[in-house]
């Protein structure tokens, strides 16, 4: 079909996805992005949120932690540290996934007492846990910081 490209989504548990798209939005570290068929070569890490794919079947979410996507000119391969399909995602494991992140929190800012980065980091990526859980529908017991 003309305007596609491929699209393939594994985590370290599965491949999630092998299917023709004509475009996928990614949750990038530095912003959203959508990729469509002639893309300039690309490489970006994923921050957790929905990463939306529109095609010939119509159009699938999965929810992502993280990860990395490289982009051609004739698909997008990523590789997410977790990946769910979004109508399979679940309050538990939405809940586990806050509770990880609060972990990290708490690890930085223990390790990291006065370098700010790190813990910025950290802060950051329990706070794109809990908009995600928002962002699907889910509740995401707020994090005491």
């Amino acid at each position: 079909m003309a305007d596609t490209m491929q699209f393939d989504l594994v985590s370290p548990e599965r491949r999630l996805a092998s299917i023709e798209v004509t475009s996928v939005q990614i949750p990038g570290a530095d912003g959203d992005m959508t990729v469509m068929e002639g893309h300039a070569p690309t490489i970006t890490t994923l921050r957790p949120g929905v990463l939306t794919v529109d095609g010939p079947d119509g159009t699938q979410a999965y929810v992502v932690t993280g990860g990395f996507a490289e982009i051609s000119s004739r698909g997008v391969s990523v590789l997410a540290e977790r990946a769910v399909v979004k109508g399979d995602m679940t309050q538990d494991q939405l809940d586990e996934m806050v509770e990880e992140a609060k972990t990290t929190y708490a690890k930085a800012k223990e390790a990291f007492a006065n370098e700010p980065g790190p813990v910025d980091d950290a802060a950051k990526l329990l706070s794109d846990m809990v908009a995600m859980g928002d962002e699907i529908g889910l509740s995401a017991k707020q994090p005491n910081l």
